[in-house]
């Protein structure tokens, strides 16, 4: 029996005066990749910015690690980075007008040049994503929307990080990229990294997924495994109105 690595209990989101989360109750298996999936405007990237502290709970509690673990609801994002948490957001935070050599030294906060990063970390990125390698020395502006959506995926693990939220990773991207990108979370969850990822592209989360918790106004209103959910046709249409 897996044990959960992150949890969320009764987690409401205020945004000025918007109640974005109605309780979101969540919980994200240790080694596992969770999807999190959901129409447009559920309340997904909330939950994600939430967890990583940018937007604090106005109540309930998340809690990272061993039996409902420490308690990260008030926790400033820095704090919550520095327990092992990375977060790559929607819009992949690169910057443009930097190396892609810069932008993992940036993410590398124990590395004061190229040299101190990890190598054997390196390689195993490289290997990963053989376009941060072959474009070192670019700058990243100048990426396409997939390798740039590989270089951010790559920052997020330059140091060793035991919990990943990536949220729609997919998005834009050529059905080549996806593969690619399928195979990466594929290799890095081997590795015993825990993902929670949000996604709209549903072939993409039953190819990847272990668990699956579907969002609607706020809440989570499904959970459970993924295979299970990929069979019920009729689950997925009142759920996420797909017609497959």
């Amino acid at each position: 029996m897996s044990t959960n690595l992150l949890t969320l209990e009764g987690v409401h989101t205020h945004i000025g005066a918007y109640h974005i989360l109605h309780g979101v109750d969540l919980a994200v298996p240790r080694g596992q990749l969770t999807m999190l999936l959901g129409r447009n405007g559920a309340g997904k990237t909330t939950t994600l910015r939430t967890i990583m502290g940018l937007w604090h709970a106005s109540q309930g509690r998340v809690g990272f690690g061993q039996d409902k673990g420490v308690d990260i609801t008030a926790m400033q994002t820095p704090q919550i980075a520095g327990l092992g948490i990375a977060y790559v957001p929607e819009n992949m935070g690169i910057f443009s007008d930097l190396t892609v050599k810069e932008n993992m030294l940036l993410a590398a906060r124990g590395a004061k040049n190229a040299a101190q990063i990890d190598d054997t970390r390196l390689k195993w990125i490289f290997k990963l994503f053989p376009a941060v390698e072959k474009f070192w020395n670019h700058p990243a502006g100048k990426l396409s929307g997939g390798q740039k959506q590989m270089l951010a995926v790559s920052r997020a693990i330059v140091e060793p990080r035991e919990l990943l939220l990536i949220d729609e990773p997919s998005k834009g991207l050529a059905p080549v990229m996806i593969n690619n990108m399928i195979d990466a979370f594929a290799e890095l969850k081997r590795s015993g990294v825990t993902i929670l990822l949000v996604e709209q592209n549903i072939n993409f989360a039953q190819r990847l997924g272990d668990s699956v918790a579907v969002m609607d106004n706020g809440r989570v209103v499904h959970s459970g495994s993924m295979a299970a959910f990929s069979e019920d046709a009729q689950l997925q249409q009142s759920l996420l109105g797909l017609a497959l």
